[in-house]
């Protein structure tokens, strides 16, 4: 299994960024996915998360409205699209393979078996 981050980078407040995830080793479509973060100094933080179909979605508070997650079982990758950027929300941003049995803890970051390397987002001016 391996999950590889790509898309990060600097951005002033107010921008955007798309971050992918691409997936292999596995079959990428029978798992559900969630992006978490990670700030300096801080625990790692659920984002969002999305079903194996795509067609359910979560997202924490402090994102809501701003971010999109979205998927492409044919390209195996995962996406993240954040438009409207924080300072707060910089952060190494990981996606995460939700383990067989989640189901729907899916705020529970030990339900999460395969984690990529993560990728770094900074927002600032």
């Amino acid at each position: 299994v391996q999950l590889v981050e790509s898309g990060g980078g600097m951005v002033q407040p107010g921008g955007s960024l798309r971050l992918s995830c691409a997936a292999s080793g596995f079959t990428f479509s029978s798992y559900d996915m969630s992006w978490v973060r990670q700030a300096p100094g801080k625990g790692p933080e659920w984002v969002s998360h999305i079903n194996t179909g795509g067609g359910t979605t979560d997202y924490a508070d402090s994102v809501k409205g701003r971010f999109a997650i979205s998927r492409d079982n044919a390209k195996n990758t995962l996406y993240l699209q954040m438009n409207s950027l924080k300072p707060e929300d910089t952060a190494l941003y990981y996606c995460a393979r939700g383990s067989i049995t989640m189901d729907s803890d899916y705020h529970n970051l030990r339900e999460y078996d395969y984690w990529g390397q993560g990728t770094q987002v900074t927002v600032s001016s």
